[in-house]
């Protein structure tokens, strides 16, 4: 019998993570079926469930669910448990597994794909959400130089300074006061891409060869991206290796096997 995977948030509809896992199933000759679930904004637990009952084995989680999604785990990985946000959920007929495989996908897109080196570099994450929590904690593991969170309701970037700051220099502002301060890596960990929005990031924030790194991704760059070209970041990228790469450490978790990405990554760039 065919297991069942889905990915479920709103918006969905753009989501390529389907196409990502049937490259996966296809490379690793695994029998599965991946589709988008659209939950109501006040209805993922409801649309979870509905999945989980029907024979669901597991399910990757996408704005703006993945603070809710790790509320509802039996078992959280070490670092769902750091996040407190899960991106991916393994089940059974009864018990939940949570982990959040986004900051492993993050680091290894920019480090090995991108061949982009965070040790002693000046970090900036925009946002601090769900998307942010899942990788704050793998990028100061790379031990940067320091890692500042910006946000538009600076109370939020300062929970997660207070959560993290164990873990390596981390201090946290809003937008205004990043005016007069270079960055060598600006990741923006926001869903304002996805409206085709941008947060109020000043323009002098990019340092000459800064990596300007979008975790949204689109046919054509998003207005952060577009915002980081006109104003001096020596080179920019999108979340689509991020996106192959998370997804890749959960086929794992869920299937017990590694596959291939940069030649699902290739493929998708082509499409």
């Amino acid at each position: 019998m065919t297991d069942r995977y889905a990915v479920i948030g709103n918006p969905i509809a753009h989501s390529k993570s389907p196409l990502i896992h049937a490259a996966f199933a296809s490379q690793t000759a695994q029998d599965l079926s991946y589709e988008r679930l659209l939950a109501p904004l006040t209805g993922f637990a409801e649309t979870l469930k509905q999945f989980q009952a029907t024979g669901g084995r597991g399910v990757n989680i996408t704005v703006p669910f993945k603070e809710e999604a790790w509320q509802f785990a039996d078992e959280l990985t070490p670092r769902a448990r750091l996040a407190q946000a899960a991106n991916t959920l393994v089940l059974n007929d009864t018990r939940i597994l949570a982990d959040n495989t986004d900051g492993a996908g993050l680091v290894t897109d920019i480090q090995h794909n991108l061949g982009y080196a965070l040790a002693r570099r000046r970090v900036l994450v925009m946002g601090a959400g769900g998307a942010a929590r899942g990788v704050i904690a793998p990028l100061l593991a790379e031990h940067p130089a320091f890692l500042v969170i910006a946000n538009r309701t600076v109370g939020r970037a300062i929970t997660l300074q207070r959560q993290f700051s164990p873990y390596g220099i981390v201090e946290a502002c809003d937008y205004a006061a990043l005016h007069g301060v270079q960055f060598d890596c600006i990741i923006n960990a926001t869903s304002a891409s996805l409206s085709g929005e941008l947060a109020p990031l000043p323009s002098d924030v990019f340092a000459p060869g800064s990596l300007a790194y979008d975790m949204m991704y689109g046919a054509e760059p998003t207005p952060f991206l577009r915002y980081a070209q006109e104003h001096g970041a020596g080179h920019c990228a999108d979340g689509l290796g991020m996106l192959v790469e998370q997804a890749a450490v959960a086929f794992h978790l869920w299937r017990g096997i590694r596959p291939d990405t940069l030649s699902v990554i290739n493929q998708l760039r082509s499409i």
